[in-house]
């Protein structure tokens, strides 16, 4: 029985630079993978590009109506693998039809996101993978500290911030993202210290 996994983690913990190498590993052994993106995230347009400067078109954008089972259905069946990109922003719904697929079609499907946003709070696509997915795996990446970093700071214009919508796409409107352990975040992005205890 193929599994669906979540492999999630901060920004700049490598998902998407993961995600590409799997597919290599499939495409160089002459097996088709497929691989979605949520249309929300418009950084790169249709490709999935990584902080080191891979690229790679996604084979479908997925809207946030979009009933993904139909689309899944409609694939060709020599697909091995389903990969998803920004996972973090399908809605549960569609998670449930990505879980319904690798069951009933014995099809894996492997999903990259963020566990939570710049408030520490779950995406609903992330959350429900954490309800559902057959198997779990934390990517990591340091802090500035040179600790492990587990939470995301949203910086509007060099500043960090608390408050805004929970969808804001990096590298639009002087929006980007820094990688935080708990302190750090706490310091930087609440101002909290030991001061303040």
């Amino acid at each position: 029985m193929s599994k669906l996994y979540f492999r999630y983690g901060a920004m700049n913990c490598g998902k998407t630079t993961y995600l590409l190498q799997v597919a290599h590993n499939y495409e160089e052994r002459g097996m088709k993978v497929v691989i979605l993106k949520p249309k929300v995230d418009t950084k790169g347009n249709d490709n999935i590009i990584t902080r080191t400067g891979l690229k790679r078109k996604v084979d479908h954008l997925v809207s946030n109506d979009e009933n993904l089972g139909e689309y899944l259905n409609s694939l060709e069946k020599d697909i091995v693998c389903i990969l998803v990109d920004e996972v973090q922003f399908f809605t549960r719904d569609q998670i449930d039809e990505l879980f319904m697929f690798s069951k009933l079609k014995n099809i894996p499907v492997i999903c990259y996101g963020l566990r939570s946003d710049f408030k520490t709070l779950a995406f609903p696509g992330s959350l429900r993978l954490f309800e559902i997915a057959d198997v779990m795996e934390e990517l990591y990446t340091i802090c500035r500290c040179g600790k492990r970093a587990k939470f995301n700071g949203r910086k509007i214009n060099g500043e960090f911030t608390s408050s805004g919508d929970q969808v804001a796409i990096d590298g639009e409107n002087e929006v980007e993202y820094e990688s935080l352990c708990g302190k750090c975040y706490l310091e930087k992005v609440l101002n909290i210290t030991t001061k303040n205890i």
